[in-house]
């Protein structure tokens, strides 16, 4: 099973998680929009050098994972592609902040160093709250959610067909993978030397598939706007869900 493979079922389990039955599922898409936008930019506020801050909006996602039964282990399994990025935006800090801010015995802790960490720390609970969000509620219902709140509907369509048909992209390169490696056995990877003509034809197959996709919404009355159906008012739950998590937040925010 080549690597385009592995990601494809990936995503189809993360459709998964998110469409089954669950406490946190049933939470409207609304709500959870609302908490996690919150999260994310009360977490990007927080000053540089606040380590202690950081780590008691931790208490998010743990408790989301635990609450939807949500695999740790995946989601790191997935964080490994794009760790070393948010890793790379502080490494260098504790080089040009020298500045000690505290000893822990004879080791001195630069201001470097705790900014180097609470920026990599940023960057795991953004991207785990986002996570989260995904695993929970499926994309037509943050789609709805996003038209619920008016915003425009080229973007949010576009977010969908994007994220609808990404897996269908990569399962036709994975078969056109699989049948260059059937004729050519002896190479581990696509040679240098094809991969004009691969992304050339990938991209003819796309535009086949997409005019198909395109005339098969359009006789099923598309008018360039997705109607999405069983979108359903916030019940009091869900104001409550909110609401708590907001005060949480808030509360670690002004106090940590």
């Amino acid at each position: 099973m080549n690597d385009l493979k592995r990601t494809s079922d990936r995503m189809r389990r993360l459709e998964v998680t998110a469409q089954k039955k669950g406490w946190l599922n049933d939470i409207h898409p609304t709500s959870k929009l609302f908490v996690t936008l919150a999260c994310i930019i009360l977490v990007i506020s927080i000053n540089q050098y606040n380590l202690p801050g950081l780590l008691g909006m931790c208490i998010y996602p743990v408790v989301l994972f635990v609450i939807g039964e949500i695999s740790i282990k995946e989601f790191l399994y997935r964080l490994r592609i794009i760790l070393p990025l948010v890793c790379l935006v502080g490494i260098f800090n504790p080089v040009f902040d020298k500045r000690p801010m505290f000893y822990i015995g004879s080791v001195c802790v630069t201001y470097g160093v705790i900014s180097m960490i609470t920026l990599m720390l940023k960057g795991v609970l953004t991207i785990s709250a986002a996570y989260l969000l995904a695993s929970t509620t499926p994309i037509e219902k943050i789609c709805a959610a996003l038209r619920h709140l008016h915003f425009p509907k080229m973007i949010v369509t576009v977010i969908l067909l994007i994220y609808r048909y990404m897996s269908l992209l990569m399962s036709e390169a994975s078969r056109m993978t699989q049948a260059y490696m059937l004729r050519a056995p002896g190479h581990k990877g696509i040679h240098i030397k094809a991969w004009g003509s691969f992304a050339g034809n990938l991209l003819i197959r796309s535009i086949d598939k997409a005019k198909t996709v395109y005339d098969s919404m359009i006789l099923r009355g598309f008018d360039g706007e997705i109607n999405y159906t069983g979108y359903k008012k916030m019940s009091v739950n869900d104001y409550v869900y909110m609401m708590a998590w907001f005060v949480v937040l808030l509360v670690i925010r002004t106090f940590m």
